[in-house]
């Protein structure tokens, strides 16, 4: 059965401003591919990093360069050793396996062998900003039980006591995005383990991690810009107790799953994470959530506005997709 590839670019604005250490956003731009044949339709969503040197108009044109062996009748097997991991793959493995989900009649946890995911806690995340805006924006969302904080800049062992006194009771981890040094890495760490931070995302740049050799570490260091997909992971036991697993890094659902069985044989705590999208790229992340200590798929609770029929979020209790949404 002939199968027709849809691209498309999509933008989806913002509530306010999501500030990280390397710049501000208002607005997702993501990139979805749609699998047609001609009865039921797969659909995928990606979010292209210029951390990682994508941008949107690239990985659209990736994608739709793929619109023959879809065609032809490409699997997600298939897909792995034709483009490399990252946002295209991401949006086309992703939308390979809801279709063949649409097409069998069976969720894809069934499709994959692996546990019926369930409604889990999700991260909710605070903007780096000026220490009492971070204060102000904690004791706003300090009903949630774990929050999410954007450092990464001079002065955050003063912001990171401002969340703790807005959000008395959240369970707090931090994501710095490569924003520490060496130099300040151990005074940094150990304001977080002060205030009971339980996890600090890439505290330095991917290039100078080696500094995390050997360092005490009361709070579990987690790996993000460090690692993409299952290959590197044993070299970066020395370094990091836990690994952040996104589709958009593995390049889709696929990797994705192969990463997370290895990351626990290796000993490493799962995170699951995502960039700033709609319900649609955070549905197929929710397969990992099995495997996962921490969650962090709040994308669409940063929008306006999200996909109609959406992710189901209640506070911060996110629930398994709906058939319409997606798998």
């Amino acid at each position: 059965m002939s199968r027709e590839l849809v691209v498309r670019i999509e933008h989806w604005p913002i509530a306010g401003r999501f500030t990280i250490a390397r710049g501000a956003k208002t607005e997702a731009v993501v990139v979805v591919a749609e699998i047609d044949d001609g009865k039921v339709s797969g659909f995928g969503e990606c979010v292209p990093y210029a951390r990682y040197g994508e941008t949107v108009e690239d990985v659209a044109k990736a994608v739709e360069k793929m619109a023959a062996r879809v065609s032809d009748g490409i699997e997600t097997s298939d897909l792995q050793s034709v483009l490399p991991p990252g946002a295209a793959r991401n949006a086309l493995d992703c939308a390979l396996w809801d279709l063949a989900s649409k097409r069998s009649g069976r969720r894809i946890w069934d499709i994959a062998g692996i546990k019926a995911p369930t409604a889990a806690v999700t991260a909710y995340t605070l903007s780096v900003n000026e220490p009492d805006a971070m204060r102000a924006a904690a004791e706003a969302a300090s009903a949630r039980p774990l929050l999410k904080v954007k450092l990464g800049k001079a002065g955050d062992e003063e912001r990171i006591r401002a969340v703790r006194a807005g959000a008395p009771d959240s369970e707090l981890i931090v994501d710095a995005n490569e924003g520490w040094s060496p130099e300040n890495l151990n005074e940094n760490i150990r304001a977080c383990a002060d205030v009971g931070v339980t996890l600090i995302e890439q505290p330095l740049p991917a290039s100078a991690d080696e500094a995390l050799i050997g360092i005490d570490r009361p709070v579990t260091i987690c790996a993000d810009e460090s690692v993409h997909t299952r290959d590197g992971l044993k070299d970066l036991r020395n370094r990091y107790n836990a690994v952040n697993i996104k589709l958009d890094k593995t390049g889709g659902l696929t990797e994705a799953l192969e990463m997370a069985r290895a990351a626990q044989d290796l000993g490493f705590e799962i995170m699951v994470g995502c960039m700033v999208g709609t319900s649609l790229a955070m549905a197929p992340a929710l397969m990992l959530t099995p495997f996962a200590r921490y969650v962090d798929l709040d994308g669409p609770l940063l929008l306006a506005r999200d996909r109609p029929q959406g992710l189901v979020y209640d506070g911060s209790l996110v629930h398994p997709p709906a058939r319409q949404l997606w798998g």
